[in-house]
């Protein structure tokens, strides 16, 4: 027995609870939203229309955000490439991944570094942010793709990277 053998069980029965009842399919479809509302170029419009719009923080805001998903992109693909942890197979899956490995989630990492930055310079959304981003990381469990501990990695890398570069400047 590894040591993540038990959170290995633990990721299995919450992705079975979650994926394995009669309004599954809803849920996904559900879920399919709210994990489109973390896709990239998303981001990027938000970079440019702030960046357009505050005059005081908005360069700041696009430039902390460049800096913060050039940092977070290598170490997402490094650390994909170290843990090679299969997505979830033997549960409903409502749409198909990018990549083959699951640990961690990209979708995860990206909302939490916009989290960070929004809550960061404007603290007023910061109500709506947070739950927002917490919502992409569970879509992606609800989708069928991720394991919630996936999900956690997602979030600690987001945040980490926002936190160093936001500590550097």
């Amino acid at each position: 027995m590894t040591v993540l053998a038990p959170i290995q069980r633990f990721d299995y029965a919450f992705s079975s609870l979650c994926l394995c009842h009669r309004f599954n399919q809803p849920m996904a479809s559900l879920s399919l939203l709210v994990s489109r509302s973390g896709d990239g170029p998303l981001y990027a419009i938000f970079g440019l229309l702030v960046w357009m719009i505050d005059r005081t923080h908005g360069g700041q805001v696009l430039g902390i955000g460049l800096l913060t998903f050039t940092l977070e992109l290598p170490m997402y693909l490094l650390l994909k490439n170290i843990f090679k942890r299969d997505r979830p197979s033997e549960l409903p899956s409502f749409i198909r991944p990018p990549d083959k490995y699951s640990l961690p989630s990209g979708h995860t990492a990206a909302a939490f570094i916009m989290a960070s930055l929004i809550s960061s310079y404007y603290p007023e959304w910061a109500w709506i942010v947070w739950p927002w981003a917490i919502m992409i990381g569970l879509s992606r469990v609800l989708l069928g793709v991720h394991f919630i501990s996936d999900i956690i990695a997602g979030a600690l890398l987001g945040v980490v990277c926002f936190d160093i570069v936001k500590g550097a400047l």
